[in-house]
């Protein structure tokens, strides 16, 4: 824990170290444009030709839905009432409004009131930032007016407790050349034709996207993460892919497998469960071929054999898959069951760790309980 750590005494913080894989995929959809590319084409391996989405990408879903929600979230796009782009000015004091400057004689303060206005402040600025409790944010702002004693109280920057890798497909992608140039059916001016413009439009035909996150028990008390907010990722990955994907470029992409293991001992998690995920080439179409999950089959062999070496050291895992989603395990094919909430990939799990220890998340039912009163 760093001097940054919050003390409120009724703050609770994570005191379990969890290890995530987050699992979508892409029909047709371009899941992470290159803007340095210059058409914005999906950044794709040279080397392996698998599609890469970052990180940021991802955290971008993940605010955006935090927003939605209800939930505060510093960094965002957002323009403020003369339409212009917020600054970072802006949207600190926008965080701290809960703060009466008034109530405070800044030029007249002892050790101790220090020390509560600062509290103050991170308390303020936090419950009011849930992606900075997540991911961190830096803070040099140059702030001026009545709110600049208190942006004096908040460090150069937060760490985040919560942070992904970039993720690759599991398999090599092929672009969609059909889409690359469209033409607008609709005339650009009186008296001109249409299909006067040309769309740079770059796709993938289909890709699995498997992410690797971590949420360290160290940092967490650094931005206040709680553990409601770390069982929030739960469901927020999942809906954030449902949610903050329907523009045209994007459009395509669905959750298919999200995983939390949480563990028991400090300090300590397996690492790189991601890469014991691989695609099932004999039971899915030859990759230059695959269309959607319908043609895919993941392969979990790996995953489940080294939680099952390690059940000891792991206090719950808590897990969805789609119910088109097939997975195969030590050569078995595993598919979703007849009922809602059931998967045969579930069974296999609590097989391998214990029957008390897998958890299915309710994606909706549990948003609900998540949100904001």
């Amino acid at each position: 824990m760093s001097d940054n750590a919050y003390a409120d005494d009724s703050y609770e913080p994570v005191t379990n170290r969890s290890e995530i894989v987050f699992c979508y995929d892409a029909v047709d959809a371009n899941p992470n444009g290159n803007p340095l590319s210059g058409a914005n084409r999906p950044r794709i391996d040279p080397e392996t030709q698998q599609a890469i989405v970052t990180d940021v990408r991802l955290k971008r879903y993940l605010r955006d839905q935090l927003d939605d929600d209800g939930h505060g979230v510093y960094v965002q796009n957002v323009k403020n009432e003369a339409g212009e782009q917020s600054s970072r000015e802006d949207l600190l004091e926008s965080r701290l409004r809960g703060l009466e400057p008034e109530d405070w004689d800044f030029d007249d303060l002892d050790d101790e009131d220090e020390a509560k206005l600062r509290e103050e402040v991170f308390g303020a600025f936090l419950d009011n930032s849930a992606d900075v409790r997540y991911f961190g944010a830096t803070m040099s702002v140059d702030m001026k007016g009545s709110y600049e004693p208190f942006a004096e109280h908040l460090p150069d920057h937060f760490t985040g407790p919560v942070q992904f890798s970039p993720a690759k497909t599991l398999h090599p992608v092929t672009e969609n050349e059909e889409y690359n140039s469209l033409t607008s059916v609709i005339a650009t001016g009186e008296g001109k034709e249409q299909g006067g413009f040309d769309l740079d439009d770059h796709r993938i035909q289909y890709g699995f996207i498997a992410f690797h996150g971590l949420v360290d028990e160290h940092g967490a008390a650094d931005t206040k993460l709680s553990t409601a907010d770390v069982e929030r990722l739960d469901t927020l990955t999942w809906r954030a892919i449902k949610n903050q994907t329907i523009s045209r470029s994007k459009v395509g992409q669905e959750p298919r497998l999200y995983l939390r293991v949480e563990y028991k001992d400090e300090s300590f998690h397996l690492g790189g469960l991601t890469r014991d995920l691989d695609i099932d080439e004999d039971r899915s179409v030859p990759t230059d071929e695959l269309r959607n999950v319908r043609e895919f089959t993941l392969d979990g062999t790996e995953l489940v054999s080294r939680l099952d070496r390690h059940d000891d050291r792991i206090a719950r895992v808590r897990v969805v898959a789609s119910d088109v989603l097939d997975v195969t395990v030590d050569d078995e094919t595993y598919t979703a069951g007849d009922e809602v909430g059931e998967h045969g990939f579930y069974d296999v799990l609590r097989g391998a760790v214990g029957d008390d220890i897998v958890e299915v998340v309710n994606v909706y039912d549990e948003a609900a309980a998540t949100m904001p009163e």
